[in-house]
């Protein structure tokens, strides 16, 4: 097959997902052009196409180095800037349902920093291409072109509110979870799509806080998770270091239990979750915004390639195909998957060619499946949550085997370091979720390295000293009165 240069790609979406997606096209095309609904800011400044860009972020390893490949310096940049580079587990405080992880040496990483300072960050990088174009205040109305083939996309201008067609030989939705693709596709003759929910009612809410002098650099990111086998709704808490030595504080629940909305009733919140350390570290700490809240929380996957026919000239990434429960931190990454993916099959050929699409998309749907099972398979374990799918892995399997197997999962990764190790890969994307099956881990699972269990959160008097926090107030006797 003569493989035929795409001379004009129009990108639906200036997302993290669309704006490397651009990236990769101005390699591969004559022309690139951006359209998107918001003003885009010079600034870390929130902006509304990221609904949930006021809470906390993480970029996992994976995401990190994909991401660093395509735009060399990027790491660099975000540390610059104020973002911190944590090591994982070593330099998180986590508790989980089956008790605190042991601090065991980084095995990967993450870094973390407010979502406007990492969205532009790679956006000044990204988007610099001479033959990439954006146009800002701009919607995407409906795609032209026929249920075989989409042939351009109708924008509308949000100030003069003009209508506009665009040609184009490959349409890219990056639109996110408000994406109009169904009804789009609709429109044009297209068969529904095969979609799976997964909605646990996962809420946020959110505060930016002073952190104390050296907090940022000294001291580690906390995570209080919720114990699922309560068989009660969830109750969640982080607290990650982020640039301007500052504290980003999200606190989330799934369906059942109340969100708090202001702030009196943060702190509160706060202090009822499964430990009060992230209550005590807020105890005197300052607080910067106001509370911040959302309810888009639901993990949902669209199936564009079990289509006996998909329309050539359109491709789907990011969180228009496949959209995450944020807390698990994988929405970035999969976003720089999809472009990485994206840039290896349109090296090898033209996804515009008669028939080709429906290869790239299946490759692209490949990219996001490990994500995908990770924050499905666990949601999917707490009360009250609606589930519509078919992924055999979700349904019509044993599920009290399954949670019992996911509960000696995490209580082997908290206690041994290889397992932990293992699972850190895993929930970082360098392995796959297979490995979790693997005999490496079951035997790591039932290795003589296992640590004793631990009664507080594994702080050091140095870092007690540099949040002022007396290890009396977060004991376990402390914790029990």
């Amino acid at each position: 097959m003569t493989i035929t240069r795409p001379a004009h790609v129009v990108v639906l979406g200036a997302s993290m997902a669309g704006t490397l997606a651009a990236h990769v096209l101005a390699r591969h095309a004559g022309t690139v052009t951006v359209v998107e609904r918001d003003a885009l800011p010079e600034e870390p400044r929130h902006r509304k196409g990221v609904p949930q860009g006021r809470h906390a972020h993480l970029l996992w390893s994976n995401g990190a180095r994909l991401i660093e490949d395509l735009l060399p310096g990027t790491t660099d940049r975000l540390l610059a800037a104020g973002a911190r580079r944590l090591g994982f587990p070593e330099d998180l405080v986590t508790l989980t349902g089956q008790g605190w992880q042991h601090r065991f040496p980084a095995t990967q990483f993450a870094l973390l920093a407010s979502r406007p300072l990492l969205d532009l960050t790679v956006r000044q990088q990204a988007l610099t291409a001479e033959n990439v174009t954006v146009l800002q205040r701009t919607e995407a109305v409906e795609l032209t072109g026929s249920a075989g083939r989409v042939t351009g996309v109708v924008v509308r201008d949000l100030g003069s509110g003009r209508r506009t067609p665009l040609d184009a030989d490959l349409v890219i939705d990056a639109t996110g979870r408000g994406s109009r693709l169904k009804q789009w596709l609709s429109a044009l003759g297209v068969p529904a799509l095969e979609e799976d929910v997964v909605d646990a009612g996962v809420a946020y809410a959110t505060r930016f806080f002073q952190a104390p002098p050296g907090a940022t650099t000294r001291f580690p990111a906390v995570n209080i998770a919720a114990d699922d086998s309560l068989r009660e709704p969830g109750r969640f808490g982080v607290v990650y270091p982020i640039e301007g030595d500052r504290w980003i504080v999200t606190l989330s629940c799934t369906r059942g239990a109340r969100l708090p909305s202001d702030e009196d009733e943060f702190l509160p919140f706060a202090k009822d979750l499964a430990h009060p350390l992230i209550a005590e570290l807020l105890r005197d700490a300052e607080p910067l915004t106001p509370v911040h809240g959302s309810r888009s929380g639901a993990n949902r996957r669209l199936y564009p390639e079990r289509l006996e026919q998909w329309p050539d000239g359109l491709l789907v990434v990011g969180d228009s195909l496949t959209a995450f429960n944020p807390i698990y931190g994988h929405g970035m990454s999969s976003a720089a998957r999809c472009a990485v993916t994206l840039d290896r099959e349109l090296a090898r050929g033209g996804p515009s060619e008669a028939g080709a699409g429906r290869l790239v998309q299946k490759a692209i749907g490949a990219a996001v499946d490990d994500p995908w099972i990770l924050a499905a398979s666990k949601d999917i374990d707490y009360i009250n949550c609606r589930v519509d799918a078919t992924d055999p892995r979700l349904v019509g399997v044993d599920t009290e085997q399954r949670l019992r197997f996911a509960d000696a999962i995490t209580a082997a990764s908290i206690r041994i370091p290889e397992a932990s190790e293992i699972v850190t890969d895993v929930m970082s994307l360098n392995s796959p979720q297979s490995e979790l099956g693997s005999n490496r881990f079951l035997l790591a699972m039932r290795s003589s390295e296992r640590r004793p269990e631990l009664t507080a959160p594994p702080l050091s008097p140095d870092e007690l000293a540099v949040v002022n926090l007396d290890a009396a107030r977060i004991a376990p006797a402390a914790v029990r009165s």
